[in-house]
């Protein structure tokens, strides 16, 4: 089921949302309900891999309990390899028996291994708590709790990646039980906001996008800048579009979810871009990975080393294909020189530091979305080709650069949705400025699709 359709708008949500302040003097049928309702929502796309999930938390669960007893290495890296086995199997093992078939000129037989929806994201924060239990950071919580802090629908399919300390306090709670007129108020403007990012912008530019990918050889200097710049924005878009409205539906339970986007494009180098962008997975990461392999406290060669693990395995994390791989592995090749620049006491003129972070995150974004490396260089080399200078034709659209460089003042120079939130109190203004971006995406609902993060 997804945020932007009908069925959770108009049927789902309201549904949810009643019964649930109606138990609410019930603690445990209350948070029941949300269990319930979160597992209906994970197996309205695919019935079937509801079991892998419920699985996952049942054999997780029980390493945290054992953990609990005792705090054993070998037990937290017997958890940690299962939760990697179980992503592995579904969402690399097509690929590595196709590069085992490349290399080794064989005729291995590839399996049609269905991806589990969201398995990244719940693996990951999973694997999260265990260690979070075996460092002793975690302590009698219920089974019941372990189950919502996994599946709670607002945030179960992409993210945020949240910590047992952002939500089992809030389900404990008494609070979260009471109807909060302001919290209703901010969740649903902050959900329409999201939805209109979602169903208006987004959706819209994923049609130029899927033109120019989809005929990459023959896009020339302008078709090229509008395929990248119109993926650059649908990404951001769509992805903070979801992060909104995972924040907006939360709250409408009364639980605040972390913020996973604040204004990445605005970034003057690419550190700073990582701590804008899916903010809780550049935290996963840091936390998990970069800080145990040492962080920068073993000198900087093994600094840059650890910061290049840190990023292939985020490229590897979104995608099972080599055009992710090389996607991380430059951003971390980025992250690396500047580090060097900084060490250096380096500096730029501010408008010329946002435009190389700006251009690099634009060049990244298309090996992103490639499906292989010859559609990348493609674009790439269609961005760089000055022979040809007409408009583009087979969009047939005059005002497609007008529109991007709109969305690009917006990006750039406005204050996003959640600092607008906190910024302005309700009034008839922004509630007639909500009711208007509501009114305009339901009219665009009758094209329903994914969001892109889905996919990872």
């Amino acid at each position: 089921m997804l945020f932007n359709s009908y069925e959770f708008i108009f049927i789902f949500l309201p549904i949810v949302f009643f019964l649930f302040y109606m138990m609410s003097r019930y603690q445990i049928a209350a948070l029941s309900l949300i269990i319930f309702s979160s597992l209906i929502f994970y197996s309205f796309w695919n019935l079937r891999l509801l079991p892998i999930i419920m699985i996952s938390i049942a054999i997780n669960y029980c390493f945290v309990k054992l953990l609990e007893r005792r705090s054993n290495m070998i037990l937290l890296a017997i958890g940690i390899l299962i939760n990697i086995g179980l992503l592995g199997y579904f969402k690399y093992y097509n690929f590595f028996i196709d590069n085992i078939n490349y290399l080794l000129s064989t005729n291995i037989e590839v399996p049609n291994v269905v991806l589990p929806l969201a398995i990244s994201f719940f693996t990951f924060q999973q694997s999260g708590y265990l260690v979070d239990t075996y460092r002793g950071e975690t302590k009698g919580q219920t089974f019941g709790e372990y189950v919502l802090f996994v599946v709670f629908f607002p945030q179960l399919i992409a993210g945020p990646i949240v910590r047992h300390g952002e939500i089992i306090p809030q389900i404990r709670d008494r609070a979260l039980q009471r109807l909060q007129f302001d919290n209703i108020e901010k969740g649903l403007t902050i959900f329409f906001i999201g939805l209109f990012k979602k169903a208006v912008i987004a959706d819209t530019l994923a049609h130029w996008v899927s033109n120019g990918f989809n005929n990459s050889s023959q896009l020339n200097v302008v078709e090229g800048w509008i395929s990248a710049l119109s993926y650059t924005f649908q990404l951001y878009f769509d992805f903070s579009g979801y992060c909104d409205m995972a924040i907006g539906i939360a709250l409408l339970f009364n639980i605040k979810l972390p913020i996973n986007f604040d204004s990445p494009y605005k970034s003057l180098n690419i550190q700073q871009f990582w701590q804008k962008w899916h903010m809780t997975l550049n935290r996963f990461l840091t936390h998990y990975l970069y800080i145990p392999l040492g962080g920068s406290l073993k000198g900087r060669l093994r600094t840059y080393v650890n910061i290049l693990l840190v990023f292939l395995v985020s490229g590897l994390w979104h995608g099972a294909g080599w055009t992710f791989i090389f996607w991380g592995l430059l951003h971390g090749l980025a992250s690396v020189i500047y580090r060097v620049w900084k060490h250096l006491g380096l500096r730029l003129f501010t408008p010329i530091a946002w435009g190389i972070t700006f251009l690099f995150v634009i060049c990244s974004w298309v090996f992103f979305r490639a499906n292989s490396m010859d559609v990348a260089m493609d674009v790439l080399q269609a961005m760089i080709r000055f022979d040809q200078l007409s408009l583009p034709i087979i969009w047939g659209e005059k005002y497609i650069l007008f529109g991007l460089f709109v969305l690009f003042l917006v990006v750039v120079g406005t204050k996003n949705s959640i600092a607008i939130i906190d910024s302005h109190h309700p009034g008839w203004r922004r509630t007639l400025f909500v009711a208007c971006l509501a009114a305009i995406s339901f009219i665009h609902l009758n094209q329903v699709s994914e969001f892109l993060y889905f996919n990872f």
